[in-house]
This record gives structure tokens, sequence and C-alpha cells, in this order.
């Protein structure tokens, strides 16, 4: 335990941040970073993206915010500003806007390289794994890298999109016993996962748009109502920004912004751009082009990020946060201070549709990396059945070594798969 909270430390404290940082600005780079250069070619490629038929653009980037948008985004940001003041919120926007190649990038090699069946469309990152580094490492070594990469997307769809989130949604509500969220996340989840990409995006359309709106809405009204506030929580952001633990927070707190890792507070470093979860989703659309698509994973970020994100931070510093742990109940706390008792049930409401969202999209993540290994159906539903049977686990186990676990899983993916990218992407726009 005390070895795998070392490595951890290492990996997702200062390892994993810097280097994901650095990827963003060689990839910006060889992208020109033309969504900050040029914004109105951003938007008219994110109109239009479809080309038609098959899996639109906008479904496949619907699964793909259910991976992201989640518990962390409520958490996790009340987390950065206890771990690292008010700056940290700066340097959750640089790493946003920095990172947004990295997800272009991934996204954009996902749809270069996905594969054709009887169903449409699929692919993944072990895909362009295999194909793309066959030139400079061989087949057999290609080969090898996608595999243990698609075992350990199979892995993090269990812990880390699975066990995590319900164990994290089960906790909103005390009186409501935890087996009973489980048992609910394990139904619906398998029902969902056992139609295939069409099901669960069927249900990641209707939910993420509705719940992303109505969470929106709800931080607005909070912050107008405590506008007076406003003016200093930005004075406090851009003032604590370059202090080092405002910084160190905000990398800490950008990796806990997208998923929640140990229980409600603890987080990794892992915002889906970069570990190579999306590009499953992203490689089902039917764009006009691989450039397109990834212009909707930019779009993906940006809400994460730059939307969902901010709205938290200013909550909470209008709010007048403080101290140094900070998690769900606390921005429910915020949100039922300002707006009132409703505010904070439908925020709890909130947060249990967001991992539900979340476990759905990982499940699907899950069997496309069985996918990679057979098409045999009875290897499809043993999933299923393992993964609805982890959903009851995740209710009631308490944190211990599968939170270390899921980070060390979270960091081996980001290092291959940004390893990957950096090796394969060439393009220069």
């Amino acid at each position: 335990m005390n070895v795998l909270e070392s490595v951890n430390a290492t990996l997702s404290g200062t390892v994993l941040p810097i280097f994901l940082m650095i990827a963003g600005l060689v990839l910006g780079r060889r992208e020109k970073f033309f969504y900050i250069l040029h914004p109105a070619m951003l938007v008219h490629d994110l109109k239009d993206a479809a080309a038609g038929g098959g899996v639109s653009p906008a479904r496949a980037l619907s699964v793909a915010l259910a991976g992201t948008l989640g518990v962390g985004n409520i958490s996790g940001v009340a987390a950065a500003i206890g771990s690292g003041g008010a700056g940290a919120v700066f340097w959750m926007w640089v790493c946003g806007i920095l990172v947004m190649s990295v997800k272009y990038a991934e996204v954009y090699l996902s749809q270069k390289y996905r594969q054709c069946g009887a169903n449409g469309y699929y692919g993944g990152a072990m895909y362009y794994m295999r194909d793309g580094l066959r030139r400079c490492l061989g087949r057999r070594i290609a080969c090898a890298v996608a595999a243990i990469f698609a075992f350990l997307i199979a892995a993090n769809s269990i812990l880390t999109g699975n066990i995590v989130q319900v164990n994290a949604a089960a906790s909103v509500f005390s009186k409501i016993p935890p087996i009973y969220c489980g048992a609910a996340f394990a139904v619906i989840a398998a029902i969902t996962a056992a139609g295939g990409l069409r099901r669960v995006s069927d249900l990641t359309v209707r939910m993420i748009p509705l719940l992303s709106l109505a969470y929106i809405m709800l931080s607005v009204a909070a912050i107008i109502h405590c506008r007076s506030r406003l003016g200093s929580a930005f004075r406090d952001i851009f003032a604590g920004a370059f202090r080092f633990e405002a910084a160190a927070g905000g990398a800490f707190g950008f990796g806990v912004s997208r998923a929640v890792r140990f229980g409600i507070t603890r987080g990794i470093f892992s915002n889906e751009a970069g570990c190579g979860t999306a590009p499953s989703a992203h490689a089902a659309a039917a764009a006009k082009s691989p450039h397109h698509q990834g212009c909707m994973g930019i779009f993906e970020v940006f809400a994460d990020t730059i939307v969902l994100c901010t709205m938290t931070a200013l909550v909470m510093l209008t709010w007048g946060a403080g101290g140094t742990e900070f998690g769900i109940g606390e921005v429910m706390a915020a949100f039922g201070d300002a707006l009132g008792s409703w505010a904070a049930v439908v925020i709890g409401i909130s947060v249990v549709l967001f991992a539900l969202a979340t476990v759905v999209c990982q499940s699907y993540y899950g069997i496309c990396a069985i996918e990679y290994f057979t098409d045999a159906r009875s290897a499809r539903f043993l999933y299923i059945a393992f993964f609805a049977a982890s959903s009851v686990i995740g209710s009631i186990i308490s944190s211990g070594v599968m939170w270390q676990l899921a980070d060390l899983i979270i960091a081996l993916l980001t290092v291959i798969n940004m390893g990957c990218v950096l090796a394969i992407f060439k393009k220069k726009l």
C-alpha cells in the first residue's frame, strides 16, 4: 500500500501534469494552435462535422462527454481550491487550453485508424497503436503495446469508471442504503451496455445536455446571489495564480476535475485528454474527416474544464470557501446557502446522474477493449455481468488498495497513450 501511494504521488502529482502539458505544447505547435488563433474555423468545423449516416459526431461527443463530465467536475474543483487556493483555478484553465491539442490529436488518430465492421465504424487508442506504431517499432511490439493498453482500458472501466463513481454517488444521500444505489446502477448499466453504442448514445445524448444546462443555470443563479463577492473571487484567482502552492494545487485539481479517484475528495491527474479512453467513442462517429471530429474533442475539453469547472469554482469562491478538505458535501452546502435547501438536493441528484452517465460510458469503453481481443458474444456478456457486479461492490466498499490501483492504471494509460500519440501524430494544419 505504501509503495503504491509513493509511486502514485510521484506519477500523478508531478510527472503526469508536466508530461501532459509538454505534450500539449508539442502537439499544439504541430496543429499551429488553430483552435486559439482561428476560433472561427473551429466553430465552423464543429457545425459542419457530420457526414451523414452511422453514429453522428454529436452522439459520439455525448458519449465521450459522459466519460469526462461527472462527479469530479463538482467535487474535484472544490478539492483544487482546498489544496491550492483560488489561484489553482487559473492553472486549471491553462492546463485545459493546453490539452485541447492533446484531445484533438488522439481523436484525429482514432478516426484515421478506425475499423469498419458489420455494424459500422469502431476503433480506439489500441487500434492506432497497433497500426500506427508498426513502422517505428515493428509489428510484434506494436501489437503488444496495443494489447496491454486494451487490458488497462478494461481494468480502468471497472475500477475508475465504475466502482469509484458508484462509491461517490452512493455517499451523496446517507439515508438511502448504498447497496440500493449500486443495484440500480448495475441494472441500468447492464441493460444499456448490452445495446451497444446506439443505446449508450441514446441515453447520454439526452442526459448530458440536460444535466449540464441544469448545473450551469443553478451555478449562475448561485453566483448572481453572491455577486457582490464575484470581483474579489477573480482577484483571488489571478493574485494567487503564481504562488507555488496554487500552481501545484491547480495541476492536481485539473486532474481531479475529470473523475473521482479516491471516494469523493481525492483524485489524480486524468482528464480524458491523454489517457486514451475517449477515442473509442469518437472513432465510431460518421464525421466528414478526422479533423472535424478532432474539433469535437476540443469542444469536449472546453465544456468540461472552461465551462463546468469554472461554474463550480465561482460558486465555491463567492460562497467563501476555505480550508483544505472539500468534496461534494461542501459544494452542496454552498448551493444550499445561496439558493436554499432545495438546490442542495438538486445538486445531489445531479451528482448521482452524472456518475450514472459516466458508468454507462465506461461500460462501453470496456466492451470496446474486450472486443479488441475477441468478437465472441460470451466474452462481451461475461464482461457486462462482471461490470454490473462491480457496481454493487462499489456502493458498499471502503477506500483502500483498489483506489491506489485505479490511480496507477490511469497513470499507465496516460504515459503509454501520450508516448504513442507523440510518435504517430505528425499532422500540421
